[in-house]
Order: structure tokens, then sequence, then C-alpha cells
């Protein structure tokens, strides 16, 4: 990764007057101060899925133009903590983070892509778009090919769309019986825990987006010949299954958040707030993790010397 301007990243740019107060107690303050975000946003036990509005804006009071702003200033202290991830990784560390993103179609994955991880420095980041299944991954276990894809110390590692592709869509047409996406549950519980234990923070979002905003969404792409390419004439056969869907991913959010590996559920009907909030989310977790620069293998002042005779 290119070098970059080492400022110390130890406040967060968000303020009181447009961020929501998460606290509850006085004594969380300073622990919760920056995970304003991950608390409002994490998935808990018996949550309804269908109870949560897609429009509302959880751990955040501004508007389109606040969250635009603060969607900027927090650049600068996530390059520096990816880089000091990244730098921690020369050193021996093993730390490193992967964002996993989930939507129903138009959700904005896209849009978090470009926004979001399109922010960070490329060099540190390895994307993966899981799509259909190869022939030569079909000859594999379900997790073979996200095992394969999974983010080296010191990277950023982002999937757009996921291995819960395989408890959703093969869950809603039948792709495999029952009793197979069924244990697929416990096995992904036991894959993350996994990771967990090789140094890998993970970061879970499901975007959730409206049936009215999803069709406002596509009606915008047929109305607009410049954006014909993002149109999938498959997606409104995707959309007939809507209610499927729901139920599908409350199951993953009832049987797949955990402690290790929590969902975050992001209201995705306004797409300036779901990029700011999967952000916020990046900056909260990295944060927590506060990489740290490694320690010199040299004499610092041997090699100074010999510059200064060089």
């Amino acid at each position: 990764m290119p070098k970059k301007s080492k400022k110390t990243a130890s406040k967060n740019t968000k303020t009181p007057a447009r961020v929501a107060d998460e606290i509850s107690e006085p004594s969380q303050a300073d622990e919760a101060a920056t995970e304003i975000f991950s608390r409002a946003l994490r998935y808990r036990p018996q949550q309804r899925l269908a109870d949560i509005d897609p429009r509302c804006t959880p751990g955040f009071t501004g508007g389109k133009e606040a969250g635009k702003e603060l969607l900027g200033e927090a650049v600068e202290e996530i390059g520096d903590l990816q880089e000091r991830l990244y730098a921690a990784a020369r050193g021996g560390s093993n730390a490193r983070l992967l964002l996993v993103v989930q939507g129903m179609d138009t959700s904005g994955k896209g849009g978090i892509m470009r926004h979001v991880v399109g922010l960070m420095d490329p060099q540190g980041v390895d994307l993966t778009s899981f799509k259909a299944p190869t022939a030569v991954e079909h000859n594999h276990p379900f997790l073979w090919r996200v095992r394969r894809a999974l983010p080296k110390p010191g990277q950023v590692g982002v999937f757009d769309r996921s291995h819960y592709e395989d408890v959703l869509i093969v869950r809603v047409h039948n792709l495999v019986s029952s009793a197979t996406w069924s244990r697929r549950y416990g096995q992904i519980n036991t894959f993350e825990e996994s990771c967990a234990k090789e140094g890998i923070t993970m970061i879970k979002v499901m975007l959730h987006i409206s049936k009215q905003e999803q069709g406002e969404r596509l009606a915008e792409r047929l109305a607009n010949p410049e954006k014909y390419w993002k149109y999938n004439p498959g997606d409104i056969d995707e959309r007939k299954l809507w209610e499927d869907y729901q139920v599908a991913y409350q199951a993953v959010l009832d049987k797949t958040s955990t402690d290790l590996a929590p969902w975050f559920v992001v209201p995705a009907d306004r797409k300036w707030y779901a990029r700011l909030a999967v952000q916020q989310l990046l900056l909260e977790h990295l944060q927590a993790m506060d990489p740290q620069w490694p320690a010199p293998t040299f004499d610092v002042t041997l090699e100074q010397e010999r510059l200064a005779l060089s």
C-alpha cells in the first residue's frame, strides 16, 4: 500500500448534533462513543425484520447533506486505520477484516461497493462477487469457494453476496433438499467461528429495502436508457418471490447472528443513509481492532547514522 500521512486515528469524526445518542447509562459512554452505529443496527434476538422500517436512520439524526458530509469526513481516518492494519500484518499480526453484504435486488449493494469500498485504498481491499457456482465449485462443499476468498492478514475483504446465498436463493428456489439447507446454518456458524479464531473480524450487513422502494428503482431503470444495462428481466421473477425471501432472510438472522459474527440490519430505502451506515460500521470495527504500527526490525539510530554518512 502507498504511504499516506501518518495521522493518529484516535478521535471519531461524528458530532452529537448529527449522530443519535444510543447510550442509556453514563458508565457506558466511553465504551460506546465509537460504537453508535454498531449498537443501533445490530440484530437482536426475537427481532422481526418486518418490524424494521426500511426508511429509518438508526444512530443518525441528521439529513441527507449531513450524512454525505460525515461520509467524507471519515475517509481519512479509515485510510489511516487501513494502513495500520496492513502494516501490522507485516509485523506478524494475523488480523484482517471481512465485510459481508447481502440484500435483495436493487437494495444498493453496488452503491456500497462504489461509494464506501471505493473510497478505501484498493491495494488493501480484496473484493469478491459471488455468482452462481461454477461446475468446479459444484463439485465441492458449498463453503469451499468461500474459504478460498477469505482475506489475507492485513487486508479488508469484501463479499458482494456470499455463502448466505446457499441458504437464501437455494432455499427459495428449492435447489437442494430442505434437509440440506437446514444443516447449512450450523455449518456456517462453525465456519465463522473458525474465521474469528484465525483473526478475522466479520461485519455482516443485510441491506433492508422495502418492496415499494424496489419497485420504484426497477421502474427508474426501465425509464432511463442510461440504466437499461442495470436491468435484469429476472429481477421481476425474483420479486414475485418477495415474501419467500423475507422468510428466508428472517431465518438467516435468527440462526446465524452470533456473538462472534452478528448481523447488522441496515435500512436501505435511503441510499445515502445505507452508505453512511456501512461506512461507519467499518470505521467502528477498525477502531475496535486498533491495529498498531509494527516495531522496527532494525536499529533505528544506526540506520539514521548510516543515512547521514551516505
